[in-house]
């Protein structure tokens, strides 16, 4: 049972790596375009958080290294897609990434260790924070609930990248797997949570992928207003000329 145990955990260590790495394409859409357009900064700033924390509890239980290692990468590009947030999100949503970081990523984060390492000892430490892990780790795995509200919204799938809801999905699976064989309840709760939510993602997905683009409706909008005004110009001009 720990040997399998042993290989599932790195089956999901693999895993929960490509989850990570899975925005890239997004942020390279970012970074040409110069801009966030609309997407949301709350799923990597709760995902940051959430790395930290569990780095935290797999340094602490021992057997739990590699949920400290798979996590010490995701601060690393978790930390990363955040500065690209800040670096390129417009005024407002620049302005709310930079409370929720402060307030979340810092301010939340330096409390709970803290508390956790002055207050508490012993199983009694270990018990707190992995309650508290599993609720941010629920929270990570919810934050994409606001982009499933635009997706519902505007029938378009543009805003919510595929290979993030995929990783969500397996890694939720996966880690609720090696939950079950280590008989950790504190990883079971949220990787379950994450498991079906990541479904549901999938299945939005599935219902919305084939819809128009938000963005090529706009522009095909305002494309069409400019053919629209064309005649008017076109008819008051040789109006004014055949008057003159």
């Amino acid at each position: 049972m720990e040997e399998l145990s042993f290989y599932i955990g790195i089956i999901g260590n693999i895993i929960s790596v490509l989850m990570f790495l899975s925005p890239v394409g997004t942020f390279w859409r970012i970074i040409k375009q110069r801009s966030t357009e609309q997407f949301e900064s709350l799923p990597y700033i709760c995902t940051l958080l959430s790395s930290s924390l569990w780095t935290y509890y797999g340094i602490i239980k021992a057997g739990e290294l590699l949920v400290a290692t798979v996590n010490g990468f995701g601060i690393l590009v978790e930390t990363i897609y955040v500065t690209l947030f800040l670096i390129y999100a417009p005024g407002r949503s620049k302005a709310k990434t930079v409370i929720l970081v402060g307030l979340l990523d810092v301010g939340f984060l330096a409390v709970a260790i803290f508390v956790t390492r002055l207050a508490l000892q012993g199983e009694t430490r270990i018990a707190a924070l992995g309650i508290l892990c599993a609720g941010l780790n629920i929270v990570m795995y919810s934050s994409p609930l606001a982009v499933m509200r635009t997706v519902v919204t505007t029938k378009s799938v543009e805003y919510m990248p595929f290979f993030l809801s995929f990783f969500f999905f397996l890694n939720g699976g996966t880690w609720t797997f090696y939950a079950l064989l280590m008989r950790d309840y504190f990883l079971l709760v949220p990787n379950g949570s994450g498991f079906l939510l990541g479904t549901v993602q999938l299945v939005l997905y599935a219902i919305y992928y084939r819809k128009p683009n938000l963005s090529k409706n706009v522009s095909d909008r305002l494309e069409e207003g400019c053919q629209q005004q064309e005649p008017l110009i076109s008819s008051t001009s040789t109006q004014l000329h055949e008057t003159s």
